[in-house]
């Protein structure tokens, strides 16, 4: 396996960790659950406003939930402040019901920035569903699949291609994966 370089001598002073988490639920739907941590180094004091952390102890811990059906259409959604480093902070969690009757597609990060942008949203939850979107590919499309070869169709919807063809540079027209998956060989 591949390894970064050798990094130069340092201390550390913040981790954040991001987990996604996609589920497929009885009733035929998806849950993707999202959790993001902030953790500093070094101990905060209260004193510019914000809650006083130890070191070691979240600033944010904050989890966000949303539940799609089989088109990515976000049908629920809960946010969750567990930690944040302002009292009003979770005050915002409400808004992001408003992620019901998006669909996660071309234009969803645009969409997600223009709804939550500056006061109306809280970056850190906003930030977490660009991660929770690609988990929602990663998770659905192979249980569509499943579901698929259950009922005896083909694995691949007809829209799979239109979809996925281009999004990101494994899946470039005329590659190995296009060529084997769609017979695609060039733009």
């Amino acid at each position: 396996m591949k390894q970064l370089s050798a990094a130069a001598a340092r201390a550390l002073l913040h981790t954040r960790r991001v987990e996604c988490t996609g589920w497929e639920r009885e009733d035929g739907l998806f849950d993707i659950e999202g959790r993001l941590s902030d953790v500093r180094a070094f101990d905060l004091d209260g004193s510019r406003g914000n809650a006083p952390r130890k070191a070691g102890d979240p600033v944010h811990l904050m989890s966000l939930r949303i539940t799609l059906d089989d088109r990515f259409t976000i049908v629920a959604a809960e946010a969750c402040s567990h930690q944040a480093p302002y009292a009003d902070c979770s005050g915002i969690n409400a808004a992001y019901k408003q992620l019901v009757g998006l669909q996660i597609k071309g234009g969803f990060t645009k969409a997600v920035k223009a709804t939550f942008s500056g006061e109306q949203g809280c970056t850190h939850l906003t930030e977490l569903l660009g991660p929770m979107a690609t988990t929602a590919f990663q998770a659905i499309n192979p249980a569509l699949e499943r579901r698929r070869a259950r009922r005896g169709e083909p694995i691949d919807d007809p829209s799979s291609a239109d979809r996925l063809l281009g999004s990101c540079h494994g899946l470039r027209r005329g590659g190995e994966p296009a060529i084997i998956r769609w017979g695609q060989r060039g733009a």
